[in-house]
């Protein structure tokens, strides 16, 4: 017993300061539960987790695809400890074939489930935020996110002042998160990053990573 503790007091820990990641992650955990988001995959290079929330805008997407407001939407949100750590020096091609790779992986786990999911039949759209610090980065991201048949609409009003002070919030957590695994990548302007509002049809979603048979029995109900 002695020797099995001491061997796992040896096994250096992945994070910059692990008091820290244990309780930013059990609050990650907490702020799941409370909004509904779900771990919709057991896979280990899952990007991302699932909510399923209201569309507050009407939208036409490429596909013709309509979101209307009230419309039930599948909104994606990072899972941060299967996100790969930015290394100290910035992005590296490793870094981003690892990311490449999760995304992949990803919206095929989640073609698989959402057509697993009769609860689900009237969900269209996929949407998600992704965070950015500034205007080049975002149109990177845009033209990133687009290769996996993601649609770049930003928002062209004002956000109220609520939307704004959630956003803040969400920027400290990001900040915290990047602090606990990896604070030689913190960045000054982490806390006041932007978001690339991005979409994705059910439709599109389904014959990308779906396989042919879930991209016909789609197009059959949309």
């Amino acid at each position: 017993m002695a020797a099995s503790e001491s061997a796992r007091r040896s096994i250096p820990s992945p994070y910059s300061h692990p008091w820290l990641a244990e309780a930013i992650f059990a609050f990650d955990k907490w702020l799941q539960r409370r909004q509904g988001v779900i771990e919709y995959s057991t896979h280990p290079q899952c990007l991302f987790r699932l909510q399923i929330g209201r569309s507050g805008q009407q939208l036409l997407l490429h596909d013709n695809t309509v979101l209307r407001p009230g419309q039930r939407i599948a909104r994606l949100h990072f899972w941060n400890e299967h996100v790969p750590p930015l290394p100290e020096r910035g992005t590296t091609i490793r870094w981003a074939r690892q990311m490449q790779s999760g995304i992949a992986i990803s919206l095929r786990e989640l073609a698989r489930y959402v057509a697993s999911e009769p609860d689900l039949g009237d969900v269209g759209v996929v949407c998600g935020d992704v965070p950015c610090g500034t205007q080049s980065q975002a149109e990177q991201i845009a033209h990133i996110m687009a290769y996996y048949g993601f649609e770049t609409i930003f928002e062209e009003e004002p956000l109220p002042l609520g939307e704004r002070l959630h956003r803040f919030g969400e920027n400290i957590l990001i900040s915290l998160v990047v602090l606990a695994r990896n604070s030689a990548a913190l960045r000054a302007d982490t806390l006041w990053r932007v978001r690339v509002p991005i979409y994705l049809s059910r439709r599109r979603l389904a014959q990308r990573f779906g396989g042919a048979e879930q991209g016909a029995a789609i197009s059959e109900v949309v």
